[in-house]
């Protein structure tokens, strides 16, 4: 919904952003008023998206550092399939530990700075893996501790960019910096998966570590660079500080009692666990379907394909919402092609295909899976802008733990009934389910909003 009756000295006057101002009611024009000029510019967010374009990439290469190194390193210290397990099963735990404190921090003192302390916190934790792991011999509780706190320093970084991206960018907008974001995970899961196998073979798997950390840490002096040193974090935490919605003062049930709301965490968690399946199942199924195949074409080619479609599902949504089109409609519609139409593509996997047949039909199920960013990971910033880093925290943190689950329960029915039809059927029921609340029950109106009124009778 793109206002086209803001004069060009009012577009000076924020920063050169194209900020609707129907979207807000008449009782928040004062408020947000003082708040747009924590906007940034048009070219200083297009600076900060390719920045954290970058920074998702380099964050995806350390996370997918050790599955990539563990077969290596299982063979240098001996280790056992259950001994590997224990070593990447490591990250989730922590990864889930951090997420809501990681939001509520952003919220409260700027999502920059969140930033800056996790890209600084992973990068010391990558270079220090090879040293760990020459310490001692317990190498298997070593490397669980170091995945840990991987996790650890990992878990506040999405949340970050949800809280970032209410703060800085405008509604119309932020549709494409959430999908820019996503494209930039799959890009650091094929350099990860590509660079790092050609060092495994002419460097060592310690190598590896080491190169993404100096790059980690590059990156975190970057974003310490073009911190903000002005004065405008604190006027916008004084302004939540008066709207009543901090970690600590927040009516938690009243919010989950919105519809809209429990939606939208629903069916984030739904897509989320189908996420996590398809990524922990995919090689397998590859491998045990078609053993002659070629191993790179299926670990490389849907992920190839879901970067230019994360890109092109967040410009069409922030298109068609500047084009004046309802954002609680364009939300559904790009969930709908997020989990509905990728079901589609899913669901044939279940009878008898070829191999290019499955490719074709995974590599469309991925990409059709990335417009999640125009729809259900960015309506946390619609429905709750002024707690949106801490509530996607929660969000990610249970998408995490039933990913966790549903992975496991997709191996128990793969070993009971030697049947890969079962899994793809559930990851159709779990995406539709999701999908069916979240049209029903999502919408995109603000709904952390207090009652000003009853604040000035007290």
């Amino acid at each position: 919904m793109a206002d086209n009756h803001t004069s060009g000295a009012d577009r000076k006057d924020l920063n050169g952003s194209l900020l609707d101002h129907k979207i807000y009611g008449p009782d928040e024009s004062k408020e947000e008023e003082s708040g747009n000029q924590n906007l940034w510019s048009r070219s200083l967010a297009r600076k900060w998206i390719l920045m954290l374009f970058m920074g998702t990439c380099l964050l995806y290469c350390a996370r997918m550092a050790m599955p990539v190194c563990a077969v290596s390193m299982a063979a240098a210290f001996h280790w056992s399939k259950i001994d590997s397990g224990l070593v990447l099963g490591g990250f989730f735990w922590g990864y889930c530990v951090t997420q809501i404190l990681g939001g509520h921090a952003s919220d409260k003192m700027g999502g920059e700075r969140v930033l800056f302390l996790s890209a600084s916190s992973w990068a010391l934790i990558t270079a220090g893996t090879p040293l760990l792991a020459h310490l001692g011999s317990h190498t298997v509780a070593l490397m669980t501790v170091a995945r840990f706190l991987m996790g650890l320093s990992q878990g506040v970084f999405f949340p970050s960019l949800a809280s970032l991206c209410s703060q800085r960018v405008v509604e119309g907008e932020r549709g494409f910096l959430m999908s820019s974001m996503q494209s930039g995970t799959h890009l650091g899961t094929l350099l990860a998966g590509g660079l790092g196998t050609l060092m495994l073979d002419y460097y060592g798997w310690e190598s590896m570590f080491y190169s993404i950390s100096i790059l980690s840490a590059l990156w975190a002096l970057i974003v310490w660079q073009c911190l903000p040193k002005d004065e405008l974090i604190p006027r916008m935490t004084e302004r939540k500080a008066v709207s009543g919605w901090s970690l600590s003062r927040t009516r938690w049930l009243s919010l989950f009692k919105k519809p809209p709301v429990w939606a939208m965490v629903f069916a984030h968690m739904c897509v989320c666990s189908t996420s996590y399946t398809l990524l922990s199942w995919l090689p397998t199924y590859f491998k045990e379907s078609f053993p002659h195949a070629t191993g790179w074409v299926y670990n490389v080619v849907p992920w190839l394909t879901a970067i230019p479609s994360a890109l092109g599902g967040g410009y069409v949504s922030d298109f068609l919402i500047n084009r004046g089109y309802g954002v609680a409609s364009v939300r559904k519609i790009m969930q709908f092609f997020a989990m509905g139409a990728s079901s589609m593509f899913i669901l044939p996997l279940s009878g008898v295909v070829t191999f290019p047949s499955a490719v074709t039909y995974i590599s469309a199920a991925v990409a059709l899976s990335t417009f999640t960013s125009g729809g259900v990971s960015v309506n946390v910033q619609d429905l709750t802008p002024s707690c949106a880093g801490a509530l996607f925290g929660f969000m990610n943190m249970m998408g995490a733990f039933m990913g966790l689950v549903l992975v496991s329960v997709s191996g128990y029915l793969i070993e009971v009934t030697h049947s890969w039809a079962t899994v793809f059927a559930l990851i159709t029921l779990v995406n539709s389910t999701g999908l069916g609340i979240f049209l029903i029950f999502g919408g995109a109106h603000r709904v952390d909003k207090v009652d000003y009124s009853q604040i000035i009778e007290i």
